[in-house]
């Protein structure tokens, strides 16, 4: 006969693994603790979290803090009401440092589409309460959720976050990546941390296990994060900061080889996402497969993927494709790499697994949610490889079209025009007329325009079982829509991609003044074949409405993170609709 599972059990199990979730298995009574004087205080300072749910169960998290070292017993509660007057589940574990002291609980026997409160006890300090919802099954008549990635502590005040932990109609945040990252004090946007008191935690670079989890929980102090993270629950990818710049499968830009050995490096940094994200392993000890699916009733399955460090091979970099005697690109060369069919950046199981699972997946929409842009951002050469800025192409570009009509004796060519030619036409050097007929090509190879073919098979494989996709995206630190075209010529799809929550975009890049950036915006629009909307300047998140009609996406912004107090920047907002059964984008008036 099978003994039933014991409070002993669960203790035990709680101390196997790192960043496993310990599972529970209904009501359990739990000892008290409070007049025990063994028991090690300890504070719950990072908040409390929740992710990764399921039709019947929802990943719970958080950490203590203890004012010394050794096991802390931990115990958790779930109830249907705020008040936990009915509970439904329960249960109790050990954390220590092995650890770094994180709670990780699979609550399992929920009621599907359900809304549930959650907390936690370490003697007599009782966490902060969260909410949490199931996923729903069956017929569902809207799903909304918050997209978000981006967030770069030292940049300036999580306003962004803030704003989202005041929306109540949430179903779950979707986390597309960059949740920290790596760079030392002083680098990387940290111009006004020392004035914002967020120079970052610890000093240096992050390389080890114990500088990515000391990151993190500078991360988890901030309120407006913890706020966020206690109201909703996040589904999560990491990107390419969670580990280094520009990560891949055996490398990342921001890693040299004086700096030790990468997957050593990679290996600490992934245990310290699972031991501080509220994610499901996939078993225990897997810290590297986070590619997965959640279903939203009979709307929405939702299939994140790991476009970063799973599979992708190294980035192509412009510089080796560059003639250094005269600055000129091997096109062809180029050409040819970037459309390898061997070249991945899923890896073939991951890429196997997302066509088998649109082939059976059965939602009105099938939502891919990643990191980088998949929509063809091509821009002129000269442009994509900075050896013009879009406001000197621009010019070029009419001085050449009024030189063309001037000479043919277009009588359409008016005095201004020619006047304008007259005084700047000296600019039109062969030098300068050789730069601006060179093709476009993609601006980011680091995005999926330099892993085109493999773009291709997954644009393929939804054409083919005619879903209607929508693709999300992160990464960019700037707001996008693209309709989403093969090569063909046929739309497939659309994308949405947030723009950061504290990470500067284009404008910090580029030097882009602020009165310049609505003109910079429209010039980038009118470049960029099937892209309908570009924010290049602002801080924000965007949100996705889905009915069985429609999807509905609206970027929201804030007007500063340089201070706490903040306001909506309206003005900036822009909302955009796309049909079931018609992958085109329209501006929502």
């Amino acid at each position: 006969m099978k003994r039933p599972f014991s409070r002993r059990d669960f203790l035990a199990m709680s101390a196997k693994g790192v960043g496993a979730a310990v599972v529970s298995y209904g009501l359990m009574g739990c000892s008290s603790d409070d007049d025990d004087e063994s028991v090690i205080a300890a504070e719950f300072l990072h908040g409390v979290a929740s992710g990764d749910p399921s039709h019947d169960a929802i990943i719970l998290w958080s950490r203590v803090s203890p004012m010394s070292t050794g096991d802390i017993k931990v115990s958790w509660e779930v109830a249907t009401d705020s008040a936990f007057s009915q509970v439904v589940t329960n249960g109790e574990m050990i954390t220590n440092s092995d650890r770094d002291y994180t709670v990780k609980i699979d609550a399992t026997g929920l009621e599907a589409g359900s809304q549930y409160f959650y907390r936690f006890k370490a003697g007599k300090n009782t966490s902060p309460p969260g909410m949490a919802k199931t996923l729903p099954q069956g017929a569902l008549a809207q799903a909304k959720f918050a997209v978000l990635s981006c967030a770069n502590f030292p940049a300036g005040y999580f306003n962004v976050y803030e704003m989202a932990s005041r929306m109540d109609d949430l179903d779950a945040v979707i986390h597309l990546g960059d949740y920290i990252y790596e760079y030392a004090r002083g680098e990387y946007a940290s111009e006004h941390a020392a004035e914002l008191g967020r120079e970052v935690l610890p000093e240096g670079e992050l390389f080890s296990l114990t500088d990515y989890r000391t990151r993190y929980g500078q991360y988890r102090s901030d309120l407006s994060l913890q706020k966020l993270h206690a109201k909703t629950a996040f589904i999560t990818v990491w990107d390419d900061h969670e580990v280094a710049n520009d990560s891949w499968r055996e490398g990342a830009e921001n890693h040299n080889d004086n700096e030790g050995d990468f997957d050593a490096r990679k290996e600490g940094a992934l245990q310290a996402y699972f031991e501080w994200l509220p994610i499901r392993p996939w078993r225990e000890g897997n810290h590297e497969e986070i590619y997965r699916s959640f279903q939203f009733g009979d709307l929405v399955d939702l299939h994140m993927l790991d476009t970063r460090l799973l599979g992708r091979d190294k980035p192509l970099e412009y510089s080796d494709y560059m003639d250094p005697a005269t600055g000129g690109l091997d096109s062809t060369r180029f050409m040819a790499d970037v459309t390898d069919t061997n070249r991945t950046m899923l890896g073939q199981e991951q890429q196997t697994w997302l066509q088998s699972t649109l082939l059976t997946s059965t939602a009105k929409w099938q939502v891919l949610g990643q990191q980088v842009l998949m929509g063809q951002m091509m821009l002129p050469a000269a442009i994509a490889t900075q050896q013009l800025s879009i406001p000197e192409f621009g010019q070029l570009a009419a001085l050449a079209g009024f030189a063309a009509r001037a000479q043919a004796g277009d009588p359409t060519l008016t005095e201004d025009e020619l006047k304008y030619l007259q005084f700047y036409g000296h600019k039109l050097t062969p030098e300068a007329m050789a730069l601006i007929q060179l093709p476009s090509i993609p601006y980011n190879l680091d995005a999926w325009d330099g892993y085109a073919y493999e773009r291709e098979v997954i644009l393929a494989t939804a054409k083919s079982l005619a879903k209607n996709l929508v693709v999300i995206a992160g990464d960019t630190h700037n707001a996008w829509a693209n309709v989403l075209k093969d090569a063909a010529g046929d739309a497939v799809g659309v994308e949405f991609a947030t723009s950061s929550v504290s990470s500067p975009g284009l404008e910090y890049y580029l030097g882009i003044d602020a009165k310049d950036i609505p003109a910079t915006e429209e010039a980038i629009l009118g470049l960029v074949d099937n892209l309908k909307y570009a924010n290049l300047m602002n801080r924000g998140m965007l949100t996705l409405t889905f009915t069985h009609e429609e999807v509905r996406s609206d970027w929201r912004y804030v007007d500063t993170i340089l201070t706490r107090g903040f306001v909506e920047d309206t003005e900036r907002n822009h909302s955009m609709v796309t049909k079931a059964g018609t992958p085109s984008l329209a501006p929502l008036v």
